[in-house]
This record gives C-alpha cells, sequence and structure tokens, in this order.
C-alpha cells in the first residue's frame, strides 16, 4: 500500500483507494482459509488488520481535523473501500469464532455505508472508470457479513437483511455498468477489474444465502442460479480483463493495482465457496488454483511496490 511521503504544507495520509490494499490481503485471508492454508491465512489477516488500523486511523483524523479534505474524499467511489474493506476483516474475524467482533465490524461497516454511497452517487458521471462498481462491493460486503454472521448465530432477521443487501448490490451493479468506461479494459490503472470482482462478491453472497437454511423451495432454487449467473460473468471478466492486460501490457506500479489483486482473490474464494452450496464440486478445484493465482499476483504487486516507492525522487539512496 503506498504511503505518501509528507510534503511541506500538505498533511501526511493515505488516498482512499488505499483501502484496496487491505481488501486484497482480507479475501486472500479469508481464500487461504477456506483450503486449510492456515499459517498464510493468518499472516494475511496480520497484513489486513494492520492496513485497516491505519486507514482507519487516516479517516478518523480527516473526519475530525480536516473536514474539506474528508468531504472531498468521501465524494469518490474510491472511498467505499472503507465499508468493503470493514465487512472483509468482519468475515474472517467470524471464521475466527470473534463473533462479537465480527458484529461490531458489521454495525460500523453500516454506519459507514449509506452516507459513503449517497455521496458517490450525488456525483456519478458518464465515463465512470472501475472504482464505480464499489457501490455494489460495499454493498455486496455488508451481504456476506450478515449472511456469515446469520449463519453463526441462527439470526433469520440477520440472514433477511443480508438478502435486501444481496439484491440492491446486484441492482447497484448494473446502475455502474452503464456508467463504466468499457475503454478503462484497455488503459484503466487497476480498478478496472472491480467490474468483475464486483459480480465475484455478489457471488459469494449469494453462496452464502443459499447455504442457508432459511431459504428453502423455488427461493433457495432462485438464489442457486442467481450465485451461478454471477460466478459465470465474474470468470468472463476475469478472461477478458486477463486478456486486455496481456494485450496492453501496464507494468508500472500503481496504488490502484491493489484493486486488482482484490478480484483475483474474490473470485477464487466466490468459486471455493460456491462449491458445495450449489452442488458444483469442480468450483473448488478451479477456486484453488484461481487463488494461488491471486497470491502470486498479491506477492507481484507488493514487489512493484516496493520497487517503485524506493525510486522516489528526493529520498536518499
Amino acid at each position: 500500500m503506498e504511503v505518501p511521503v509528507p510534503d511541506r504544507g500538505r498533511p501526511a495520509g493515505l488516498p482512499p483507494a488505499a483501502g484496496a490494499a487491505v481488501l486484497a490481503a482480507g479475501i486472500l485471508s479469508i481464500g487461504l482459509h477456506l483450503i486449510g492454508q492456515e499459517l498464510l491465512s493468518l499472516v494475511a489477516l496480520g497484513i489486513a488488520g494492520l492496513l485497516w488500523l491505519v486507514l482507519a486511523r487516516d479517516f478518523a483524523a480527516r473526519l475530525i481535523g480536516d473536514r474539506g479534505r474528508f468531504r472531498a474524499e468521501a465524494d469518490t467511489p474510491a472511498a467505499l473501500t472503507a465499508v468493503a474493506a470493514t465487512t472483509v476483516l468482519g468475515c474472517r474475524l467470524s471464521m475466527l469464532g470473534w463473533q462479537g467482533a465480527a458484529a461490531a465490524a458489521l454495525a460500523l461497516a453500516t454506519v459507514l455505508w449509506p452516507g459513503l454511497l449517497l455521496a458517490v452517487v450525488r456525483h456519478w458521471h458518464r465515463r465512470m472508470p472501475g472504482a464505480a462498481f464499489l457501490v455494489c462491493v460495499a454493498t455486496q460486503g455488508l451481504a456476506v457479513l450478515a449472511a456469515v454472521l446469520a449463519a453463526a448465530d441462527d439470526a433469520d432477521w440477520l440472514a433477511r437483511a443480508a438478502l435486501a443487501a444481496f439484491c440492491l448490490g446486484l441492482l447497484l451493479y448494473g446502475a455502474a455498468l452503464v456508467r463504466f468506461d468499457f475503454r478503462e479494459v484497455f488503459r484503466g490503472a487497476g480498478d478496472h477489474w472491480v467490474a468483475g470482482g464486483a459480480l465475484a462478491i455478489s457471488a459469494l453472497a449469494g453462496s452464502r444465502l443459499t447455504a442457508s437454511p432459511v431459504w428453502t423451495g423455488w427461493a433457495h432454487t432462485t438464489l442457486r442460479t442467481v450465485t451461478l449467473v454471477a460466478l459465470a460473468l465474474s470468470l468472463v471478466w476475469y478472461v477478458v480483463l486477463l486478456a486486455a492486460e496481456l494485450g496492453s501490457p501496464r507494468p508500472r506500479y500503481d496504488i490502484r493495482r491493489w484493486a486488482t489483486v482484490f478480484p483475483l482473490g474474490m473470485t477464487a474464494t466466490a468459486c471455493l465457496s460456491a462449491a458445495d452450496p450449489t452442488g458444483v464440486a469442480w468450483l473448488g478445484q478451479a477456486g484453488e488454483l484461481l487463488l494461488w493465482i491471486a497470491v502470486a499476483a498479491w506477492l507481484l504487486t507488493f514487489v512493484m511496490f516496493v520497487a517503485a516507492h524506493r525510486r522516489r525522487p528526493g529520498r536518499r539512496r
């Protein structure tokens, strides 16, 4: 994650896009847990937790001490990474059995979500970058965490709340899609991958809802179908975006590259999570392969970050 060097007259701080680094590490932690790589999962969780604390500190500092900058940044889609990162971290905490901490993460994310969402939507325009899909990612993050906690606590009302967030997230995906600048596929700096990642987290939310005993009969069948369709479309995006990257290489480091790693990890985790509740066993094998690709992408992005940081002008060598 890029940490800007303080300049004279400009306060230090992380840009909102830095939240994607938390998302990337957090979703890798969940995926590694699902395939039994517990040590690596905990390492990734530790990285995500530390980055989240740094992000939360900067968020609070701007809210209290620099309201002008806070309002300006809250209008950008990247600000919603604060919500999404909190929900992903909460999901992993729930998997550790820390339901109280996970519930606190859900409460915090729920409080932040409506204000940031409305601020972002009010400033939407034509030809948006891939970050526009974060309206879907943040909303589906709430759905995933609510569904996870509903299963852990047998809270049917929370499962119904998760379903409402899931449906809203799908509608927000459509709204973002019609505003997305498809030229970003060939020239985007990294966040264009969120176009596929938003569908992947929708599939993850759908898989959690499909696994819930609350939904039976036609409701269960509908959820299973929607989950598989969302996952299939996310895999199509995966292939298209990968082909575009190979056809139009963008080797320079950009902080938005963490928004590439997150969709890679999310697609893998969605496959792993959907295999059992949908009854499509091969998704588990596909998810494990995609997860290791995501881990490699995280390592490559980190190496690029270190190299770019060392080359930064004005630093001692």
